[in-house]
């Protein structure tokens, strides 16, 4: 039952000023628009304050969380998934009550088919549609791998269903009827969404078949098929993702756009020829998740000062070490977000594009044609650019182009395969830069890593011992005045203790002492001495202030920065 105008409640409870409602009210009167669409879209309001003012309205819940211990997976099995989410309800357990959650309680019919249903005495409350739709992806009960694998059992392998649609107009969490072994990698492409797993690996080995997802940096073990899927499997994951099912012998490397639980991914995959057959690698990217500006990257208030203030300069070489899957990529796309306005062009050539930005020229490589870092850079300089971004320097004829390119007054962005910041200069030499060009071009490095972060929801204190202080040269003095914290393991971090993870880096800015030191061909070992001494901080440091934050462990700290001495602050 209304009790109030939805306007008079957003002002009872402070969530817009009278002014705003008055604005609102002459524009629906115009338009004849819901005077909610209008409040969304001046973002006046946001859709959860919508939905509290919503529920204050009609007298009834307001749910601001949706748990595991609130769905029955019985009862939401029992309801079809594109109903659920054609009409953003769910059923739910609130305060020992049976509860539709909805978005649109106004949409009357869906309600009582959903309370028909349930049976019994049922209440309504109001969520937002963000909010229930992550609840249906969450929590909507599908095959688990082990049905799936008995289902198997009885399937022939040459009657299977390999045929190529479109998938990327379709939900693979919908595609319910389909043959066992497209269900089966469609489970594994789901459940790698759901868990935020970066790669999917199938790796067929004398006897078995392991599937394997890489999650947070770290590898774990989620099913093994009966070995003799393992050429279906393979073949349906080459039809997804356009390549030549026949071709056995040779790598291959393909991609797949698709939908996992409503949203888009796009997944590069990678197919290399074994002993036992071929081992797949598939890279889930989510298409939704933006870029991180850089005031999100964490960067100490140093760090973040040095950075802000080369990425300025109009010319130089600004280049990002660290290993395969450390965060370069991201750390460059925050940079250049910031770079990224009307009066600057920028070029990128890449290998292959990973973020689609707009305003930004993206080149990708293809070796195949002749189209290298090296002769696209070349190219691309023709363009007439303010800043390029080279995906990787893995030559000395890139190397030397991207000077040459940051003497003739362009700024360079790239990365570069390197333990350390220092490690860098040594690493150009030996590629055979000449020293007086890196001095006069290079005017940052960036060496950076990832450490878990710890799960908020179940972290607990605890004592580290002294070893393991000793470790990293925190004094027990220092340590009394620290809380540290070590992972448990819940239902929201899939009882893992970690739950994402966050950067730790090592910026050297190139200033004259050490162009000095590099004209005269100094060993990294001279050239970190002089950057310490000018205020850089080493991945240790770093590490030790994301320790004492609260965010991550010691031994994540000692497991991406090698400490040969006590780290010092």
């Amino acid at each position: 039952m209304l009790t109030d105008k939805l306007g008079d409640i957003l002002l009872e409870l402070k969530l817009i000023t009278a002014q705003q409602l008055a604005e609102c009210v002459a524009e629906q009167k115009e338009t004849g628009k819901q005077l909610a669409q209008i409040l969304l879209e001046r973002k006046y309001v946001t859709k959860a304050d919508l939905a509290r003012a919503l529920s204050k309205q009609l007298g009834v819940p307001f749910i601001e969380k949706i748990t595991e211990q609130m769905v029955d997976p019985a009862v939401l099995g029992k309801v079809p998934l594109k109903f659920l989410r054609q009409h953003t309800v769910i059923p739910i357990t609130y305060e020992g009550q049976k509860t539709i959650a909805t978005a649109n309680p106004r949409d009357l019919q869906p309600l009582d088919d959903l309370a028909l249903l349930m049976q019994g005495e049922v209440v309504y409350a109001v969520s937002t549609d963000e909010l229930i739709n992550d609840a249906i992806n969450k929590y909507y009960p599908l095959e688990t791998s082990k049905e799936m694998l008995e289902e198997l059992k009885g399937e022939a392998v040459e009657e299977l269903e390999l045929s190529a649609e479109m998938l990327e107009e379709k939900d693979i969490m919908e595609m319910a009827n389909e043959a066992p072994i497209v269900k089966l990698v469609n489970h594994l492409l789901m459940q790698a969404a759901k868990e935020g797993a970066s790669d999917i690996h199938i790796e067929p080995f004398e006897r078995e078949l392991r599937v394997r997802y890489r999650i947070d940096g770290n590898m774990y073990l989620r099913v093994t098929p009966p070995k003799r899927y393992q050429g279906a499997i393979v073949s349906r994951i080459k039809i997804m993702s356009k390549m030549d099912i026949a071709e056995k012998r040779i790598p291959q490397d393909g991609r797949i756009q698709i939908k996992v639980a409503d949203k888009p991914y796009d997944i590069r995959v990678s197919v290399l020829p074994a002993n036992f057959g071929e081992c797949v690698v598939m890279r889930l990217q989510d298409r939704t998740r933006g870029i991180v500006e850089l005031e999100k990257l964490n960067l100490s208030e140093r760090d973040f000062k040095t950075l802000s203030h080369v990425i300025t300069r109009p010319n130089g070489i600004i280049l990002v070490s660290g290993p395969t899957g450390s965060g370069k990529t991201t750390t460059l796309y925050s940079i250049l977000h910031r770079l990224n306005q009307p009066d600057v062009k920028i070029i990128t050539v890449e290998d292959p594009v990973e973020y689609t930005m707009s305003g930004i020229n993206q080149v990708p490589v293809n070796e195949k044609a002749g189209l290298t870092f090296a002769v696209a850079l070349r190219s691309i300089l023709r363009q007439d650019p303010d800043a390029v971004l080279i995906g990787e320097i893995r030559d000395v004829e890139t190397a030397q182009i991207a000077t040459q390119a940051a003497l003739t007054g362009h700024l360079v962005l790239s990365t570069i395969h390197t333990n350390s910041a220092p490690a860098t200069i040594t690493r150009l030499l030996d590629m055979g830069v000449e020293p007086f060009l890196i001095a006069s071009s290079l005017v940052c490095v960036m060496s950076q890593r990832l450490v878990r972060k710890l799960c908020p929801k179940c972290k607990e204190q605890y004592k580290p011992d002294q070893g393991m202080l000793d470790r990293v040269g925190i004094k027990q003095a220092e340590a009394q005045k620290i809380t540290f914290y070590r992972p448990k393991g819940c239902d929201e971090c899939l009882s893992m203790g970690y739950k994402g993870r966050l950067a730790v880096f090592e910026i050297m800015e190139v200033n004259d002492e050490i162009a000095k030191l590099i004209v005269q061909r100094a060993d990294a070992t001279v050239i970190r001495k002089k950057a310490l001494e000018g205020g850089m901080t080493l991945l240790g440091a770093d590490g030790i202030r994301q320790i004492k934050a609260g965010l991550t462990t010691i031994e994540e700290v000692l497991s991406v920065a090698y400490v040969e001495e006590p780290l010092e602050e």
